[in-house]
């Protein structure tokens, strides 16, 4: 039986390490849908929208490193897939996506669900182009897969519907990607970190899989370790030498590490608030992207490569530092330890969110991918769900979309389907996609999903409150997510009272499928940075007084 474009596609996929793809049939995309039928080495995964396709499969792909594939029919579907495409994008994950469109013949006519999709896709994607003839359909898909995965970004292909059923020849292409060798000039870094006395570490998502080699040579050097939000759970929080995040969801030890060290080490990451980085010390950075190097902050040294070639080749070859700085933020660290225990263990009511996520993490297995949605629960999950070191934490992290949580699980799960998966969102963000809920009952995916409820846009109240404004158009209707769960066939359970949490997260972590837990907390509770500029401290400081005088 001759082949077609549809079946070489599908075949250049599968030879590209693709394992699933993501979306939904539709009339455009009905042949490759048959393909997909017949070929037993692509599973089909149907969503119940396109975005939370994109986003499924943007975070199997980042938690996994491999080229992931998500689809859309022509017109509406392919454009819901844009957001979690540019979710892939801004975290440099190889996702492919696939759109359909109307048949060539029509191109131009301004016909029913003909959208130009190749100039919509122009900016999400790392390449982008059409195939209108059969002959060049093995090579193009080829090229996609390709250029994804060297690039780590989103490839498009966009499918005009009869040239999907034409005949097609498959083509001989070398699907291997090549492992790259980098030949790094360590002299002037040893050099760099021997003279420093308070050196510092700034981990990403580059540092992922690195962390006892990390751990190594912090320790080595005196270091303290301080992670960007990709960064999270490299290394165990309770680990001496973690001083936590930086930024607006960042820890005082951190802030106070940084402004005190005379090296910086920037380590897989391109750290964007460069407000919370040191002016005067001296900086290196490694990545494997040359365009990361000293796009932020001017940089004495920067290494092409990555951050394990760097440690294995750094370590044995510094000075091992008898004093060590990290030890001097030990008091520091422990004063944060207690602020932030001292309302993690609050029996309120409401509950306090920071209690609920340390909770979490005190149950979650210690292997467990945790999705993090966007909005006040990305403050709680970074800061207060206390990483073990050998679990994975995945947001959205460049992009901060919300909705990416629910979608996000079940890639994951997709991924993994013998390791815990855990997601926290907020309510806002939960409703957003939390249909993909059914996507999960459909696939018997184990996803736990625990809904910090407070009936509020709690982010954006607090980023009123900090400019000024008055809190104004965030309140959320109350919705009961436990028994919309139950409506989609998943099991839920709502927790009102303090005394329930603890219950309620045993419950869900016992239970064979997929849980919602949704609980009620405390929707005037802040998501304090470990610093503020003096008119943002100002402002909510106004906006608290305005807020007293209103009570009373």
């Amino acid at each position: 039986m001759a082949k077609t474009v549809s079946d070489v596609i599908v075949d250049a996929l599968v030879k590209a390490g693709v394992q699933r793809i993501y979306g939904i049939p539709g009339d455009s995309v009905d042949p490759l849908v048959d393909s997909l039928r017949r070929h037993r080495d692509l599973h089909y995964v149907q969503v119940r929208h396109e975005e939370g396709a994109a986003f499924a499969a943007s975070v199997e792909a980042k938690v996994t490193g491999r080229l992931t594939a998500c689809m859309g029919t022509s017109g509406p579907g392919s454009i819901h897939l844009l957001n979690g495409l540019y979710d892939a994008k801004m975290d440099h994950a190889p996702v492919i996506a696939l759109t359909g469109q109307v048949e060539s013949d029509l191109v131009g006519r301004d016909y029913f669900q003909e959208v130009n999709l190749v100039k919509l896709f122009d900016d999400v994607a790392v390449f982008n182009a059409s195939i209108v003839n059969p002959s060049s359909a093995s090579y193009l898909a080829w090229r996609a897969t390709h250029e994804s995965r060297i690039k780590r970004g989103v490839a498009h292909l966009n499918l005009p519907v009869d040239v999907l059923r034409m005949e097609a020849q498959e083509e001989e292409h070398n699907f291997q990607i090549p492992t790259p060798s980098y030949s790094l000039d360590l002299d002037k870094v040893v050099e760099l970190v021997d003279q420093s006395s308070k050196p510092a570490v700034i981990i990403g998502g580059g540092a992922r899989g690195a962390g006892q080699k990390l751990g190594e040579f912090a320790e080595r050097i005196g270091a303290p370790v301080i992670y960007a939000l990709n960064g999270k759970g490299v290394m165990p929080d309770s680990d001496p030498k973690v001083m936590g995040g930086i930024g607006l969801l960042g820890t005082k030890p951190s802030v106070e590490a940084l402004g005190k060290c005379d090296l910086l080490i920037l380590l897989g990451t391109s750290f964007p608030y460069t407000s919370f980085l040191p002016g005067k010390a001296k900086v290196v950075q490694v990545d494997v992207d040359p365009g990361n190097i000293g796009k932020r902050v001017r940089v004495d040294l920067g290494l092409v490569g990555t951050v394990d070639a760097f440690l294995d080749g750094i370590t044995g070859r510094v000075k091992e530092k008898e004093d060590k700085f990290y030890a001097h933020l030990k008091d520091s660290k422990e004063d944060w330890e207690r602020e932030l225990e001292r309302v993690e263990r609050l029996e309120s009511k409401p509950l306090k969110p920071q209690r609920v996520a340390r909770v979490l993490s005190e149950r979650a297995a210690q292997d467990a991918l945790v999705v993090v949605d966007t909005g006040n629960v990305t403050m709680w999950g970074a800061r207060h769900f206390r990483a073990s070191g050998g679990q994975t934490f995945l947001f959205s992290a460049w992009l901060g979309s919300m909705g990416v949580g629910v979608p996000g699980a079940v890639g994951a799960s997709m991924a993994f389907p013998e390791r815990q998966v855990l997601a926290l969102v907020g309510d806002g963000g939960f409703a957003m996609t939390m249909m993909e809920v059914i996507t999960a009952v459909k696939y018997s995916r184990p996803v736990k999903i625990v809904v910090f409820n407070n009936s509020k846009l709690g982010m954006i109240k607090f980023e009123q409150e900090v400019m000024g404004y008055p809190e104004w158009g965030v309140d959320l209707n109350p919705v009961d997510f436990a028994s919309v769960a139950k409506g989609m066939g998943a099991q839920g359970l709502r927790v009102e009272e303090p005394g329930g949490l603890e219950e309620g997260v045993e419950e869900m972590l016992s239970h064979g499928g997929p849980f919602v837990l949704d609980v009620v907390v405390d929707p005037n509770e802040r998501p304090m940075p470990p610093k503020l500029t003096f008119k943002q401290a100002k402002n909510y400081v106004i906006s608290l007084f305005k807020e007293a005088l209103e009570s009373t």
